[in-house]
């Protein structure tokens, strides 16, 4: 479907609010390997209360409802969660230094492994497309790469220096090891392995080579991995839509670019046909106003339904939404 012939006949549908979080809500992840014919989707959350929630959606009701609570491992503000690209296992970084790994163990949640050596908060946590690695950041500068081994076992691989501030997120290239880390510094470093097993730095995108001019809070890769959107205090090339700090911007696989910022709005953003030929240009498909109460930290697309995404906030929900074609 071509979402610039249908113009901005669009109105994003709220479907469900999520309540249990006591406390602002930072991340969210939906679990790869659900949303099909044989699996509901399952959604993980984490928040300032030190909790991690998993939501699934009911087959018959299609309500969505809280299956579990991982609580008493993390002591502080839980920051980040993924899944692992199998869907099998659960990272979780916190303000309390450490990486936690869940598994599924018969429908019960339990911590199979903890993450230890960032000398203060995990801010990040991502696996790499082969599930054989696992990267995390911290405000203590630094990037650690952790290799995963049989048992649940995970050894850290490299210690990456090169940030002079608070790294804000760790991102992998969705086809090939490449580390990408976002920081307070205001810029995004590059990570590969050379031939002999060591990690370096092999690129910085900073305010010199039209990067940003302010911390660099969230990256995200298109589809096909040959585009990469980041954000900041102001977008750079969809600058003059937001006018407060940008959390949080997702790709979708049909293109569309999804943004959450402090305004307590989400947007939604397109790519023009009439791009010009220095590069591709975007414009607003639409923008929901008041999406939450408070901030929104996090906007993340369904990888089972087109058109269907989540958002979490400040306000401690989460809401699960609907870009529709709008009836009138």
């Amino acid at each position: 479907m071509d979402l610039d012939d249908e113009g901005s006949n669009f109105e994003l549908k709220e479907i469900q609010t999520l309540s249990g979080h006591t406390d602002r809500v930072w991340s969210l992840a939906w679990n790869p390997a659900t949303g099909t014919d044989d699996a509901q989707p399952v959604i993980a959350s984490c928040s300032g209360d030190k909790t991690v929630r998993i939501w699934e959606r009911s087959a018959l009701t299609r309500s969505w409802d809280c299956k579990a609570v991982l609580e008493e491992t993390h002591t502080r503000t839980v920051r980040s969660c993924t899944w692992s690209p199998s869907g099998k296992l659960l990272a979780t970084a916190s303000f309390d230094a450490t990486t936690a790994i869940w598994e599924n163990v018969g429908g019960d949640f339990q911590c199979v492994s903890t993450l230890e050596g960032h000398e203060n908060e995990v801010k990040s946590v991502s696996w790499n497309a082969s599930e054989s690695l696992l990267a995390t950041c911290s405000r203590d500068k630094t990037v650690w790469i952790w290799e995963v081994m049989p048992g649940n076992e995970f050894e850290c691989a490299s210690v990456l220096q090169g940030h002079t501030q608070d790294v804000k997120m760790v991102k992998w290239h969705p086809t090939m090891d490449i580390l990408f880390s976002c920081s307070y510094d205001n810029t995004i470093k590059v990570w590969a392995e050379d031939d002999t097993g060591d990690w370096h730095c092999i690129q910085t995108i900073g305010e010199s080579s039209n990067g940003h001019s302010s911390t660099v809070w969230a990256i995200s890769f298109n589809a096909g991995g040959d585009k990469m959107v980041t954000c900041r205090k102001h977008l750079s090339t969809l600058s003059g839509y937001h006018d407060r700090t940008i959390f949080s911007v997702h790709w979708s696989r049909e293109g569309i670019i999804a943004s959450g910022a402090a305004d307590d709005a989400i947007r939604f953003f397109v790519e023009s046909k009439d791009s010009v030929v220095d590069g591709p240009s975007y414009r607003l498909l639409l923008k929901k106003e008041k999406a939450h109460d408070m901030d929104v930290n996090v906007v993340q697309w369904s990888p089972g339904e087109n058109r269907v995404m989540a958002s979490a906030s400040d306000d401690g929900t989460i809401k699960i939404w609907e870009l529709a074609t709008s009836s009138n």
